[in-house]
């Protein structure tokens, strides 16, 4: 792997060669992205395309990639536009691309934007509320992931985003009316750590979660467009969300093993199956 950065007006983004250069390879390259997550958190399923380039990066203002615009905000336009620099600079378009969460919304926006970028773009559990049946409801829950944060820091604030993100279903009365979560009793401790900014548990990154995917581009897009979702998220919050996506591109979410993150690998704190994953995901990319 070789370290690089891309210099552009408003950032400077942090971005990762693995394997082979491009002309040495037959195959497309892979970018592979997320967010909040990222370049390191692909490590475990970079590895297993040795064939091909992968392409791995932090988003601005996350990890080593440093804004010079003076925000703090997550966007998935500008998200987009930053991708869209990044694969025009290394002069590899059109890749394939690998996108998790909130990248995954970043990738829909970039395929809107600039549809020749990408040739197959696998979009991973897209956290889309406005797809959802029950939109209000689930943006009044995700409020009060916000509100437990800003309240008691992040402790209180991620024990919240656990039970927000594992509701079984709409979210209906009988979730609101549930009890405060309880950092104990998911291991963590109960103190205020003192943080508020954090781009999971704060609003920064709003934007992504409120997108509204231009369903008519996409399809008109000479991208192949996936959603992809988790064999264990069937119910919770992404899965229902990465469904609702596909039936609105008027086509069915292809299921990969393990979880949201089940490319991730041992290093992480909540590993999934990235063998496994990487084996379905290069069955469908090797489909294209």
């Amino acid at each position: 792997m070789t370290e690089h950065i891309l210099e552009l007006p408003d950032a400077d983004l942090a971005y990762d060669l693995h394997g082979p250069v491009p002309a040495e390879s037959s195959h497309r390259p892979l970018l592979m992205i997320g967010q909040p997550m990222t370049a390191d958190g692909f490590t475990a399923l970079a590895s297993y395309f040795p064939e091909r380039t992968v392409i791995t990066y932090d988003p601005r203002g996350l990890g080593r990639s440093v804004r010079k615009d003076g925000r703090s905000d997550n966007s998935p336009t500008v998200q987009a536009e930053d991708v869209h620099a990044l694969i025009t600079a290394l002069g590899v378009g059109p890749v394939d691309l690998f996108a998790s969460s909130g990248g995954a919304v970043t990738a829909l926006a970039l395929v809107t934007a600039h549809p020749s970028d990408i040739a197959t773009l696998v979009a991973h559990e897209p956290p889309i509320l406005s797809v959802l049946p029950d939109a209000a409801a689930a943006e009044r829950a995700q409020a009060q992931v916000r509100d437990a944060y800003q309240a008691k820091g992040s402790f209180a604030g991620m024990a919240a985003f656990i039970a927000y993100t594992s509701w079984q279903g709409e979210f209906t009365d009988a979730y609101f009316a549930l009890p405060p979560a309880d950092p104990a009793m998911f291991g963590m401790p109960t103190e205020d750590d003192g943080t508020r900014d954090d781009p999971l548990l704060s609003d920064v990154s709003w934007a992504v979660t409120a997108y509204s995917p231009d369903a008519a581009a996409l399809r008109a897009a000479p991208t192949h467009v996936v959603i992809g979702v988790g064999e264990e998220s069937a119910g919770v919050l992404t899965g229902r969300t990465a469904e609702a996506t596909a039936a609105l591109l008027d086509s069915t979410a292809v299921v990969f093993p393990s979880h949201h993150g089940g490319f991730t690998g041992p290093d992480s704190g909540y590993p999934g199956q990235p063998e496994p994953f990487a084996h379905r995901l290069r069955e469908v990319l090797d489909a294209e």
